[in-house]
Parts: C-alpha cells; structure tokens; sequence
C-alpha cells in the first residue's frame, strides 16, 4: 500500500524527531553542566531568562540563545514553565528536581553524574560503531563494541587508563543511579527482609543501600562485598561490615545475598557463575536463604514510556558492556540454569523489579 501525502509528510516530521532526538539529550546535557536545575532551585524555585543569564553569569547576547534551550528543555519535560505571564518564568519538576545538588535524600540521589557520562563522548562514539560492530565476526564471548573501539571494557579499573574522568563520572553516576530509590524498595517490599539475620549486598558499593536496611531492620548484619578498589577507603564501623573480593570466586555466606542493578551488566553465561556463588553463599531454602534481586524487568504493560526506558537502557547495555536487560522469561531462565528451585517476582517499582530467588 502506497503511503498517502498526509503520511508521508507525517513520516517526514516523525524522521526528523527521531534523526535529531539526540539534542534533546545534549540539551539536557548543557543544562546539567551550566547548573540550571541548582541556579532555579536557589532563585525560590522560578526563575526568568534574565534572572539565569545573571545568576549563572553569561554574556547577556546569549539570552535569545538560552530561551531555545529552554524552550526545548520545557517541551521535552525536563523544567515547567509559566509562558502566560507578562515575563515568562521556569520552575522545577520532578525530573529536574533529581538534578538539583544538595537535596539528595534516602529515596534519591543527586543524578547529575548518570546524565553527564551516557551522555560522554565515549558513549555516543561508542554507539556510533554499533552498525560496524554488528557486521564484524567476532569471537566468543563478544565484546561490546565500546570494548572494540577502546580496547578496554567499562566499569572496570583498566576505564582509568583510557580516560580518568570518566572512570570517575562512570562510577559517580552508577552509584547514583544503584542508589536511588532504596527507602521506597524497603517501604514498598518490606517482608523480603522480615526474618533476617544477615544480609550480603554483592557489588555494594560505598554501603549506602545497607545502611538504609539497618535503619529500619536493625536486627539484619549487613556485609558489604566489592572489589579491593571499591571499598579500600571504607572501613566497618559497627553497622556495615566490608569484606573485598571477587564474585565469581566467592561470596561471604550470609541468610541472604543482595544483587542490585548487577546482573545487566553481565552476559547469561555469567549471571550463571554469579548466581552459582550466590547459592554457595546461603543456606537452604527451608532455613530462610534466598538471592534478592533488584534489576530491571521489560515489560510492555508498564506504559510506552517506561517499556521504552528500559529499551533504550537494554540498548546502552548492549554498547557499552557484554550484558542485556532481560523479560520475566529471561530471568526464569537463568535461574533455572544456576539451579535455582524456584523464584517470585515480589513487586516492580518504576522500571526495576524485585525478585526473590531461592535455593
């Protein structure tokens, strides 16, 4: 069937958005960098053009410069804005509230970092190589393609050598982006940690998500497990301890392991080593061991805007390391290789999704 005029004129229009939704994102990039969401939020949360170029200290010839990215900063729903008024103003909602420094709390944190390095020139290069990568034959296991382009892979402490910053802003945004929403997790799914005496959280970080659990299950002894280089600068204190090591050879045992936006990074073959230590780890079912995963679910029923968060997470995955987002059909899967007897899907909260896995 032909396209009518009107369709193609349409496809013209949907081309161009989807050719340039890239700026969108540089967009919200800029405004990250020049502290946009910070400036508004000190100005009593509203702010004019003039009261920004003033406040972050630009040439006043970019003011008719600045109202085109804020135009598209508002249209992409990144501030609101009051264009009614005799001089039209921006505010903050909640997505630009989670770029606002100094407000961080349990339930969010500062997420400046995650936008600044999906957004690094190594991720975008690295995506531009994607349709090399695919005609390329490759070797098994397959390296992501950021992996062939730097010859180094990511989150890992060879990143450093190619570009220090980013090891940073890599790692900054990570824990940023692992840590957010942890007091709603608890509030949420509070019985997966009713009973427990001991909890391990594999890949744990700098123990943020621990402490949280200790506050509110103070009973739980919590272990944070990470490679040496993580957690070197952190020591116990007689509510976290820190054990440093290597997840594919061993796990510290506990009642329960805590695998928190981990296993996407890893392709199935690993999920399946991993989680194998993990079992190792804990005792049986009947004596209240289990894996808690925290990790992303594709699902269409979540809406078209969640459902295409977790694509494009699945696509950033797939670029910048050896792993993948992964359905409920995935999961099962995985679960029953690694020898699992059975698993519950407990809740999904946003784009993540909860699971209890038991031996």
């Amino acid at each position: 069937m032909v396209p009518t005029d009107a369709e193609l004129l349409q496809a013209q229009t949907d081309l161009w958005c989807h050719s340039l939704y890239y700026l969108a994102s540089m967009a919200l990039r800029c405004a990250v960098e020049l502290d946009i969401p910070t400036t508004i939020h000190r100005l009593v949360q509203v702010a004019s053009l003039p009261d920004l170029v003033t406040a972050l200290s630009l040439s006043p010839t970019k003011l008719p410069f600045l109202r085109h990215l804020m135009q598209l900063l508002v249209t992409s729903g990144i501030f609101t804005s009051d264009s009614n008024a005799e001089v039209e103003t921006y505010r903050l909602n909640p997505l630009s509230w989670l770029l606002v420094q100094g407000v961080e709390a349990e339930d969010h944190t500062y997420q400046k970092y995650f936008v600044i390095g999906t957004t690094s020139r190594h991720y975008v290069e690295a995506s531009m190589t994607l349709s090399d990568w695919f005609k390329k034959d490759l070797e098994l296991p397959l390296p992501s393609p950021f992996e062939v382009l730097y010859v180094v892979p990511l989150l890992h402490e060879s990143t450093a050598l190619l570009d220090k910053e980013l090891h940073t802003i890599v790692n900054e945004g990570v824990a940023a982006h692992d840590n957010f929403g942890i007091g709603t997790i608890i509030r949420e799914c509070h019985d997966i940690f009713m009973g427990l005496q001991s909890l391990t959280d594999c890949c744990g970080g700098d123990g943020k998500t621990e402490r949280a659990i200790v506050k509110a299950f103070p009973q739980i002894k919590c272990t944070v497990f990470d490679l040496q280089r993580v957690i070197e600068n952190f020591s116990a204190d007689g509510i976290i301890n820190y054990v440093a090591g290597d997840m594919f050879d061993f796990i510290p045992p506990s009642q329960a392991v805590m695998l928190k936006l981990v296993l996407h990074l890893w392709s199935d073959h690993d999920c399946v080593k991993i989680l194998t230590q993990c079992k190792n780890a804990i005792p049986s079912g009947q004596e209240g061991g289990k894996v808690i995963i925290v990790e992303v679910v594709v699902d269409p029923s979540l809406g078209p805007i969640m459902y295409e968060a977790q694509l494009l997470g699945d696509m950033c995955t797939m670029v910048n390391c050896r792993g993948r987002q992964r359905d409920e059909n995935d999961w099962r899967e995985i679960f029953m290789e690694a020898d699992f007897s059975d698993h519950r899907f407990v809740k999904k909260i946003g784009v993540r999704g909860i699971i209890e896995v038991y031996p």
